[in-house]
């Protein structure tokens, strides 16, 4: 039987008017300490978050989740915050925001691969 690894995960959502708290999933980001795994999937349905917020601007969006896929993976494209150490960029992108671009409160599980469950949680909360 394969150990199973503690996680951490949230979602991330698109909250075009952030006074009336209504938002889409639109990605997952996973963290596992012992396993050093700090990944996102996003999907953006720009139909759908159109049809959602018309005013919303789709670009901006991409740039947002483009920014937090730089961060995961610490590529110097995403400045000094995807410099930081693999915990405190998890940190850095589940903490609490008032923008159109937030994530939920953060959720731990356990996995014996990451990968897959990066996959699975993002197949039930967003797709």
């Amino acid at each position: 039987m394969q150990e199973k690894d503690l996680f951490e995960y949230a979602v991330i959502r698109v909250v075009p008017r952030v006074e009336r708290e209504e938002f889409l999933n639109v990605g997952v980001v996973l963290y596992c300490a012992k396993k050093r795994f700090l990944q996102v999937a996003f999907n953006l349905d720009e139909s759908r978050l159109v049809a959602f917020s018309p005013e919303l601007d789709i670009d901006e969006v991409k740039a947002y989740l483009c920014a937090f896929e730089l961060i995961c993976q610490g590529a110097a494209a995403g400045g000094k915050i995807a410099k930081l150490p693999i915990a405190e960029r998890f940190r850095w992108l589940t903490a609490t925001r008032s923008t159109v671009v937030q994530t939920s409160k953060v959720h731990p599980g356990f996995c014996s691969d990451p990968v897959e469950m990066l996959q699975r949680l993002f197949m039930q909360l967003v797709l």
